[in-house]
C-alpha cells in the first residue's frame, strides 16, 4: 500500500448568528452551549475544501492504478489540539469554555443552491479574519478581526448562503439538516481524539465523475447537541486548521495498493505465484493502451491447457501483474515460459514478449525437521536517498533497499518479509506520516517510491521492520533526511 496526502485549499469556522470570520485562524474551535446568564445559545461549524489536483494528476498519468484492486480509500485527518496532553481533559480553554466530551461530530457535503438558481454551487471565500471576537463587541483597531465573508450569513461580498449557516438544524429553513448529504459520523468519548472521517465513497465519486462541482464540506455537532439549552456554560473541541504553524496540517490521506511481489526467481510448485511485466520507454515507466494477455508454456514450448489467455491488471504505472494458479505434477526444477501478447503502445502494436521462469519444488521454501530455526538478523544499504540529504518537495524518489545478512558484505537475500514506515519527531513523540508498508520485491531489487510532493517540509525518519521465524524486528532510523521548500 502507498499513500497520497491532499491538503485543504481553504477553510473557515462560521459562528451562529455572527458575522465573524476566522478563516486565517490556526485552530478551529467547535463549541456549543450557553451560560444561562449572559450568552444566548450558540455553536460553530467548520467548513473546508480540498485540493485534489495532485491526486487527480497521479490517477490520470497512471501513477495510481486501481486496475488490480478497487480498494482505494480516502480518510480525512485532523489533529486535536488536546491530543498531546492528557492534562487538558476536564479543564477549560483560555476563553473559559469547558472541553467537550461524549459527543458526535458529522461530516457533510456543502449543498448546491436549490432555490434562487437551482443546481448552482455555493462558492464561498475563506476570508482574512483571525480572532473569534464577537461582531457585536469588536476590539477597536483589531487588525486580526474581520467580518468579511465568508461567515454565518455570506459566502462572498455580494452573495449569501441559501440558508444562514448552510442548513437549519431545526428543519424549518430554506435548506434543512434532513436534506444534507451526510458523509460520515464519529463519536468522541473523551474529546481529545483526532478526526478520522471516511470519505472513500465521496472522493471516489468525484474521481469517477459521478459527483461534479464540489465546493467543500463541513463538520458540525449533531443538531441535538447544537440545540441543547439550559447548560451552565459552553463546551468546545479544537483542531488544527490549514494555517497552523505546526506539522499538524489537516489532510485527506488516500491509500492504494501498488505492492509488487514478483515470484519470477522464486516460483514454487503447488502454490499461487505472481509474475510481472515492466514497460519502460527511455528509462521511464509507460502504460500500455490495453492490459496484456499471458500464456504459460511448458518445457516443450507447448501452451498449458487452462493457462492460456490469462488476464492481467496494471498494478502501478507501467507494471502489469498476472496471477498463476498452483502448478502440480511437473518434475522440478524446470524452465517454463510466460508469453505476453496484446501489447499496444500509443496505437502501435508491439511484438509478443517471451520470458523465462524456473519452477522449484515447494520444499525449497519450506523447512521441515526436528529443530527450530533461529531468527535472522539483517543489515541494510540504501540508494535513492542519502543519509541526512536535503530533498526538494518537488522530487519523487525510488528508494532501493539492499537486504542482506547482518555482518556480511555480499550475502544478499532473495525473499524477505520487509516493511517500512515514515515519521517525523516532535520532541520525544514520533508522529506517523506513513504506517508500515510492505517493500516491493522484483527479481533484482527491493524498493519503494517516496513522493515528496505531498509531504510537509520537515525532518523525516524511515524505520525498517522484518518478520523472521515468528519474530518481528524493527530497525530504527535507518534513513534520516529533510524535505525543504523549493524557492
Amino acid at each position: 500500500m502507498s499513500i497520497n496526502n491532499s491538503y485543504f485549499s481553504r477553510n473557515n469556522t462560521i459562528i451562529y448568528n455572527d458575522l465573524t470570520n476566522t478563516g486565517r485562524n490556526p485552530v478551529t474551535e467547535l463549541y456549543y452551549g450557553e451560560d444561562g446568564i449572559v450568552n444566548p445559545r450558540g455553536f460553530s461549524r467548520f467548513i473546508f475544501d480540498i485540493d485534489l489536483s495532485l491526486l487527480t494528476q497521479k490517477i490520470n498519468d497512471g501513477t495510481i492504478s486501481t486496475g488490480c484492486t478497487s480498494a482505494m480509500t480516502h480518510t480525512l485527518n485532523m489533529t486535536n489540539t488536546s491530543y498531546f496532553d492528557k492534562d487538558f481533559l476536564n479543564t477549560s480553554t483560555s476563553q473559559g469554555r469547558y472541553r467537550a466530551t461524549s459527543f458526535d461530530l458529522f461530516l457533510f457535503r456543502i449543498p448546491l443552491n436549490n432555490s434562487t438558481i437551482p443546481g448552482t454551487p455555493q462558492n464561498w471565500d475563506e476570508g482574512v479574519g483571525y480572532d473569534y471576537t464577537s461582531a457585536n463587541t469588536p476590539i477597536p483597531n483589531d487588525k486580526n478581526y474581520s467580518d468579511r465573508p465568508s461567515n454565518w450569513s455570506a459566502i462572498t461580498t455580494i452573495d449569501t448562503w441559501q440558508e444562514p449557516g448552510i442548513y437549519s438544524n431545526t428543519n424549518n429553513g430554506l435548506f434543512n439538516y434532513n436534506q444534507l448529504q451526510i458523509i460520515d459520523t464519529q463519536h468522541f468519548e473523551f474529546g481529545d481524539e483526532n478526526i478520522e472521517f471516511d470519505m472513500t465513497n465521496e472522493i471516489n465519486s468525484i474521481l469517477d465523475g459521478s459527483f461534479t462541482n464540489p465546493v467543500g464540506w463541513g463538520i458540525a455537532y449533531l443538531p441535538q447537541v447544537e440545540n441543547l439549552s439550559g447548560t451552565t456554560g459552553t463546551y468546545s473541541v479544537g483542531f488544527f486548521t490549514r494555517h497552523t504553524q505546526t506539522f499538524y496540517e489537516p489532510f485527506l490521506q488516500t491509500n492504494y495498493n501498488d505492492l509488487i511481489e514478483d515470484d519470477r526467481n522464486l516460483f514454487s510448485l503447488g502454490k499461487v505465484n505472481k509474475l510481472y511485466l515492466y514497460v519502460y520507454e527511455d528509462g521511464d515507466f509507460q502504460n500500455l493502451d490495453f492490459d496484456p494477455v499471458v500464456e504459460i508454456r511448458d518445457t516443450t514450448c507447448t501452451a498449458i491447457p487452462g493457462l492460456t489467455g490469462l488476464t492481467t491488471c496494471r498494478r502501478a504505472k507501467g507494471i502489469y501483474e498476472v496471477v498463476i494458479p498452483p502448478l502440480i505434477g511437473y518434475k522440478t526444477p524446470c524452465i517454463f515460459n510466460d508469453v505476453w501478447s496484446n501489447l499496444y503502445l500509443n496505437g502501435f502494436q508491439l511484438p509478443n514478449v517471451t520470458n523465462e521462469f524456473t519452477i522449484y519444488p515447494l520444499q525449497k521454501s519450506l523447512q521441515i525437521g526436528t529443530s527450530s530455526q533461529e531468527p535472522s538478523i539483517y543489515g541494510f544499504d540504501f540508494y535513492g536517498i542519502k543519509q541526512d540529504e536535503k530533498i526538494l518537495n518537488t522530487d519523487v524518489r525510488k528508494v532501493g533497499v539492499v537486504i542482506k545478512k547482518a555482518y556480511t558484505t555480499n550475502q544478499l537475500l532473495l525473499k524477505v518479509d520487509a516493511s517500512y514506515r515514515v515519521y517525523v519527531k516532535e520532541g520525544s513523540t514520533e508522529v506517523q506520516v506513513q504506517g508500515w508498508t510492505k517493500i516491493n520485491r522484483t527479481p533484482n531489487e527491493y524498493y519503494f517510491i517516496f513522493d515528496t510532493r505531498d509531504k510537509i517540509p520537515n525532518e523525516y525518519f524511515i524505520d525498517i521492520k522484518v518478520l523472521s521465524s515468528g519474530e518481528v524486528n524493527t530497525y530504527k532510523k535507518q534513513i534520516k533526511f529533510q524535505i525543504v521548500n523549493k524557492k
